[in-house]
């Protein structure tokens, strides 16, 4: 108990915060009185950067840790905490993901209370997987907690988007926004679809028509082209007027205003004030205007997308009894739903905006997608349940292998590396001629057997089991098993310190060879039917070793 050491974390670029808050605070400043005399202008956008900034660098620069005997405290300029080590639960990592090539992932302490209550600590960060302040400030921490805080767990979880104390609020507020999105678009479609049939109905003005309804009906004039700007990218293309009758310039379509040439006589269709249609010799160009249809495939659209977001936050409820660090089915089932959903729903919202048709081929064409939604639905909830290894250990006698094709004449000898046993090396399998199978697994350590990670499959039978960096055919370039050295201890779901290199769904096993722990992940069925051939292996090695001594 005497290895524990107080903790005072403080930002180790005190200086440049300092400076980034100066500018930030000098830039918004100037800003201000410039918008006060003169008025909102682009030096606005200065200011809108200026203030974030500032804000952000004045909060790291006032962040301080400190953590001793008598509890945890932590805080920035507004905001301290004060927390005894009795009301701590335990302290978690939480990793994020970055995108700067430099920077993979950004580490975080999280303290989690015995309340419930959950706090991530303003320091320290790590930048790369390699940060010693980083994990000796954490091993400092948790050598505090142990002593004073009445706590065994040597057990440090890690906390990521895949897990289940990944948080949902982001997830839920998406789906929120995007349901408002399609309610504001549903909202607008009535007057789309007025819109839309005004157009269409509507005739040219005649002398007698009031003016007060002259809006509503079609003005032409005559009008000559002076120029034109195709070549903007990116940017509206634009058709100039000559004398700027009956306006300047006209917003049009690139291939428009490549079509008209100066000098052209045009006739323009004047609608509710605007010009709508542009009538030249050589080309008619017509505004787009957004019909119901299109409306009705944006409020579609969000929806579905809104589907998703509510997938994950459906994941996240599933998984409420799970430990913060296990890692969540994916939601992936539920986008492939949605998908399939979007090919029949978004055509069948374009051409049925406004009411459903009582015709035959629209009623068949929902009620055949309704149902296939539904099906679809009922798969996904069903590929993302949660599994527990007590479920996926029973089929595993059951799995059928797969049998590989018999490598040819001129195949190449299994490699074996400089010092590593070869698949033929060791005690064989009592069904040394059973077809081979290979399985997706990994393991995550770096060990003689799989060195700096490279097997990607497991190959059962034929042989004895070994590693493989391909699917197969053949045992080209793998590297036995030694099955005698290693005990399964646990078979396990998957966790945020696993790594996010095996998918969600599989489950890891943790062995112990000879003293150093190695962890094996694959499928849940794959994992619990190569759990299955190692033991009869390791228990046929140590009768053979034992043989081999008596005989001695």
């Amino acid at each position: 108990m005497g290895d524990t050491r107080d903790v005072a974390c403080r930002p180790s670029q005190i200086r440049a915060l300092w400076l980034l808050f100066g500018l930030g605070a000098i830039g918004t400043a100037l800003t201000a009185l410039h918008v006060v005399y003169r008025g909102p202008d682009l030096w606005l956008g200065v200011g809108l950067l200026s203030m974030p900034l500032g804000t952000g660098a004045l909060r790291l620069a006032t962040a301080q840790v400190d953590a001793d005997a008598h509890g945890l405290r932590f805080g920035t300029l507004l905001r301290r905490r004060r927390i005894p080590w009795r009301d701590v639960a335990g302290l978690h990592v939480h990793r994020k993901y970055a995108n700067h090539h430099r920077i993979r992932e950004v580490r975080r302490i999280g303290v989690v209370l015995r309340d419930g209550h959950r706090w991530l600590l303003p320091l320290p960060h790590a930048f790369s997987a390699d940060a010693p302040d980083f994990d000796a400030t954490l091993d400092a921490l948790l050598a505090l907690h142990r002593r004073y805080g009445a706590t065994e767990s040597t057990r440090v979880p890690v906390v990521s988007y895949r897990t289940a104390g990944g948080g949902w609020a982001g997830s839920l507020a998406l789906c929120l926004l995007l349901l408002a999105g399609a309610g504001v678009a549903a909202w607008a479609l009535p007057g789309t679809s007025s819109d839309e049939r005004a157009w269409k109905s509507a005739v040219p003005c005649t002398a007698t028509t009031p003016a007060t309804k002259r809006t509503e009906c079609l003005t032409t004039m005559s009008a000559v082209i002076e120029r034109t700007d195709p070549d903007a990218p990116k940017k509206p293309s634009w058709v100039y007027f000559d004398d700027a009758r009956p306006l300047t310039r006209l917003a049009v379509s690139p291939e428009a205003a490549q079509a008209f040439r100066p000098g052209d006589e045009v006739e323009l269709t004047i609608w509710r004030g605007a010009v709508r249609t542009v009538a030249g010799e050589h080309h008619v160009w017509q505004e787009h205007m957004s019909g119901p249809g299109d409306l009705a495939v944006v409020a579609a659209a969000c929806v579905l997308a809104a589907g998703y977001a509510g997938a994950r936050v459906l994941m996240h409820v599933r998984g409420r009894r799970l430990p913060d660090d296990e890692v969540l089915p994916s939601a992936l089932p539920f986008g492939l739903a949605l998908v399939v959903t979007a090919l029949w729903l978004l055509p069948f919202c374009y051409v049925h905006a406004t009411a459903l048709s009582s015709s035959p081929s629209a009623i068949a064409w929902a009620v055949a997608g309704s149902l296939t939604t539904l099906g679809l639905f009922a798969w996904a909830w069903r590929a993302s349940r949660l599994r527990t290894p007590e479920e996926a250990a029973s089929p595993a006698a059951s799995v059928r292998p797969r049998p590989a094709a018999s490598p040819g004449p001129c195949a190449a000898p299994a490699a074996t590396g400089r010092g590593a046993p070869t698949a033929s090396e060791g005690p064989r399998a009592s069904g040394e001629g059973e077809e081979e199978v290979f399985l997706a697994a990994r393991f995550l350590e770096h060990t003689d057997y799989n060195p700096h990670g490279f097997g990607t499959h497991i190959v059962l039978g034929g042989g004895s089991p070994a590693v493989t960096p391909h699917p197969g055919p053949g045992r080209f370039a793998a590297i036995r098993i030694p099955v005698e050295r290693l005990t399964v201890e646990n078979v396990r779901q998957a966790r945020g310190a696993d790594g996010d290199a095996i998918p969600r769904s599989w489950h890891v096993a943790e062995l112990d060879n000879v003293g150093t722990p190695v962890r094996l992940a694959a499928a849940p069925d794959d994992l619990a039917r190569i759990v299955h051939e190692l033991q009869p292996l390791k228990r046929a090695g140590e009768a053979s070793s034992e043989e081999v001594e008596l005989g001695s």
